[in-house]
């Protein structure tokens, strides 16, 4: 018998539909209840009970209770950025289905993986970033450099008050509808929580979607041109 963790039991798990789909709601970062996911599932309550129980019990969901509800979300980033992973793997594992990534343009565009920016732009974001030397790629995963520092600062964003997190600062996702990278971590939802904060983009209800205003992709554009100091 090979050594190590048994991934065999995480993968049937995610390998059901119905949890699939649940996951795949999840995604967004937001927290649903038992009813909801039901929906989502096309299962009755009675079985996503079951599905939810399971999934919590492998430490892929969390529950919160308020009141009489019960909230599901995933369990942390760790799980998001698997999900993604198994994302950009499914159409390579069924050749009758040759698209790649979701047939909306706004989801294709910008989307919210888990609490960071994901599609085009995120992609986009994370090459200029590299160019910049805001982040170099070591053997050891990807390292903010001092002008990096600088420039996050320059932005409203305070990378030490990041780094204290207890999640990884600054790591690449890869984006399963553009087959490159995008940046994750904490330095990467601090990126798009202040996207959000300056108005240049917004949430679309019940979707991943993220909504750039014209002026909003322009700035997001701007701060990624070398040498640029900031937000105005």
């Amino acid at each position: 018998m090979t050594e190590g963790p048994n991934i065999a039991r995480v993968a049937v798990l995610i390998g059901d539909n119905a949890r699939a789909a649940v996951l795949s709601a999840l995604m967004s970062g937001g927290a649903l209840t038992a009813t909801e996911l039901a929906d989502i599932a096309g299962v009755t309550r009675q079985t996503i009970s079951f599905h939810l129980a399971k999934l919590h019990d492998a430490g892929l969901l969390e529950v919160e209770r308020q009141g009489r509800h019960r909230y599901y979300r995933l369990d942390g980033p760790d799980v998001a950025q698997i999900l993604e992973s198994l994302m950009g793997m499914a159409p390579r594992a069924d050749e009758t289905r040759p698209r790649i990534g979701p047939c909306d343009p706004a989801l294709r565009k910008a989307r919210i993986c888990y609490d960071h920016l994901a599609g085009e732009l995120g992609v986009l974001a994370y090459d200029q970033m590299l160019q910049q030397g805001i982040f170099e790629k070591h053997q050891e995963g990807l390292w903010l450099t001092e002008h990096g520092r600088a420039w996050f600062r320059r932005l409203g964003i305070d990378p030490d008050e990041a780094a204290r997190s207890r999640r990884s600062l600054c790591r690449s996702c890869l984006d399963w509808s553009e087959r490159r990278h995008h940046l994750a971590g904490a330095l990467g939802a601090a990126l798009m929580q202040r996207t959000l904060e300056l108005g240049w983009a917004k949430r679309v209800s019940g979707s991943r979607a993220i909504l750039f205003s014209g002026q909003g992709e322009t700035a997001l554009l701007a701060i990624l041109r070398p040498e640029h100091g900031g937000p105005s």
